[in-house]
């Protein structure tokens, strides 16, 4: 199974039949697993990665710490799903350090993100503080090189 969904995480497209044949295994069987991953919820979406800013489309991103008080016997969690359910919050992670929570949140323009923040991210009762870390440029997004960047080549400084 573990290979079967290594290949659909790196290609999305494979067909049953291509997996088949690279895995040598009957077609189906795996479509089987597949179908058991998808019903159990290890494969969770199938996912195209679309480099927006070529077509010209606009959208900011931005990393925002928050800091938050854990409640009794649930921890973290309860608050993080109630930020997670924002429909600006594309991904969210608790981690370590000195803030207890990352969320990356996309949105059209700065105001559209500051306004998120500040109407409805830090005014929860839970959140103590939160520092917004706009994104200025994407390299590289779920394991995909973006944009290669040219060597810029120099003279080496001599004395």
């Amino acid at each position: 199974m573990k290979q079967i969904l290594e290949i659909l995480e790196e290609s999305a497209r494979a067909t049953p039949e291509q997996i088949s044949t690279m895995v040598g295994m009957p077609v189906d069987e795996v479509e089987r697993i597949i179908k058991k991953a998808e019903k159990d919820k290890i494969i969770l979406k199938y996912k195209t990665i679309v480099d927006w800013s070529k077509l010209g489309e606009k959208e900011v991103w931005a990393l925002i710490e928050v800091r938050v008080t854990p409640q009794r016997d649930v921890g973290f969690d309860a608050i993080a799903e109630h930020i997670y359910q924002f429909p600006q919050v594309y991904s969210a992670y608790l981690v370590s350090g000195t803030y207890d929570l990352a969320i990356l949140v996309k949105g059209k323009n700065m105001q559209e993100i500051s306004s998120f923040v500040t109407e409805k991210l830090a005014p929860l009762d839970k959140v103590q503080s939160t520092v917004t870390h706009f994104l200025l440029k994407r390299y590289k997004d779920s394991g995909e090189i973006l944009e290669l960047i040219e060597q810029i080549k120099r003279l080496p400084i001599t004395p």
